[in-house]
C-alpha cells in the first residue's frame, strides 16, 4: 500500500484499528491474559520474545486482514521486528492493514488531576526509523483523572505539540488523551476535554489532519463534533478497562467513532489454544468489534 491508500483507508475504510502495543511495564499484565506467568521468562529480552511470538501469531492468522481490520498499533520492538523473515510493517500491509507507532515513553506523576506524557527525546529518529520502514502513523497517550480544566488543556497543548512534530515527519498523529472510565468526574472531563480539543483543531496551522483516540464518552455521539470536524482524519475509541461486550455495546452508541482496542480484543486468546482455537477466537473478537464500529445504534 502506498501512503495515499492507506490515508484512504483510515478515512474511509469499514473496519477498525487493532492496538498492539503494550509495552514495558504492561507486557507482562498481557503475557498473563494470554496465559503465560510471568515465571516463564528469565530476563526482558526473553519477556519481549515471548510478546512478539504472541503479536506474530495474531498479525498471521488468517481472521487478521484489512477486510476489518483497517490498522495495528505496534509497539516500537514490534515494529523493528520480523514475522517469517519480514518486517512487520510490510507484513501488515501485505494484509492490508496499516501499520501505527506508539511513540510515547509512559505518563508522568498526576498533577492538577492528569498525567502527562513522559520527554521524548529521541523522537526525531524514531519518527525517522518509523518512516523509512512505511509506518503511516503514530499514538501518544496520555490520562485525564479529573475534570480539571487547568489540566486538561495542558494535556492537549503537550499532545498538539508532539502531533505537530509528527507531522513535520510526514506521519499521521493519533492524539490520545484518555479519560479514565473511573473517574468519578467522567462526564465533566469529556466535555472540558471536548471543548480543548476544539479549540486545539481550530488552531491548528497548514492544512494537516490529525487522529483522535479517545474513550467512549458517557453521552452517547458527544464527540459527533470532532468526528465532523473538517482537520479529524477519524475518530477511534479506546477500551478503557471495559470487557469486549461492554466496549462493544457503548461504542455502536456513538457515530462516526470506530474501535481501536487492545485489552478487549486479546481478552479471549490464549497461548495455549491450537491454531483452530485461536483463530476462531481472534476472528469472533474481530467480528464482534467490527459490528460495533461499523454498524450504529
Amino acid at each position: 500500500m502506498q501512503n495515499s491508500e492507506m490515508l484512504s483507508k483510515i478515512g474511509n475504510g469499514k473496519g477498525f484499528i487493532a492496538a498492539l502495543d503494550q509495552s514495558g511495564g504492561s507486557t507482562p499484565k498481557a503475557l498473563k491474559g494470554y496465559g503465560i506467568e510471568e515465571g516463564a521468562w528469565s530476563n526482558e529480552e526473553e519477556m519481549f520474545g515471548l510478546i512478539h511470538q504472541m503479536r506474530s501469531r495474531i498479525i498471521t492468522s488468517p481472521a487478521f486482514s484489512g477486510d476489518k481490520v483497517i490498522g495495528a498499533i505496534l509497539f516500537e520492538r514490534t515494529m523493528d521486528g520480523q514475522v517469517d523473515g519480514k518486517p512487520v510493517p510490510e507484513v501488515l500491509k501485505e494484509r492490508g492493514v496499516v501499520p501505527f507507532i506508539k511513540i510515547d515513553k509512559g505518563l508522568e506523576a498526576e498533577a492538577n488531576g492528569v498525567q502527562m506524557m513522559k520527554p521524548m527525546p529521541e523522537l526525531d529518529a524514531l519518527l525517522t526509523r518509523a518512516k523509512s520502514l512505511g509506518v503511516f502513523g503514530t499514538k501518544e497517550r496520555s490520562v485525564i483523572n479529573l475534570a480539571n480544566r487547568e489540566g486538561i488543556a495542558a494535556v492537549v497543548r503537550q499532545q498538539f505539540e508532539v502531533g505537530r512534530q509528527v507531522l513535520a515527519a510526514g506521519l499521521v498523529p493519533i492524539i490520545e488523551p484518555e479519560v479514565n472510565i473511573k473517574s468519578p468526574e467522567r462526564t465533566e472531563a469529556d466535555q472540558i476535554l471536548l471543548e480543548e480539543l476544539t479549540k486545539a483543531l481550530d488552531a491548528l496551522p497548514g492544512d494537516d489532519k490529525v487522529m483522535l483516540k479517545l474513550s467512549i464518552p458517557v453521552q452517547a455521539n458527544l464527540f459527533k463534533p470532532l468526528v465532523d470536524h473538517p482537520r479529524v482524519l477519524r475518530v477511534v475509541a479506546l477500551s478503557g478497562g471495559y470487557s469486549r461486550a461492554d466496549a462493544c455495546r457503548e461504542l455502536a452508541k456513538n457515530d462516526g467513532m470506530i474501535a481501536s482496542f487492545s485489552r478487549a480484543l486479546l481478552e479471549d486468546l490464549r497461548h495455549q489454544m491450537s491454531d483452530e482455537e485461536f483463530d476462531r477466537s481472534l476472528g469472533q473478537a474481530i467480528d464482534e468489534i467490527h459490528q460495533a464500529s461499523t454498524a450504529k445504534e
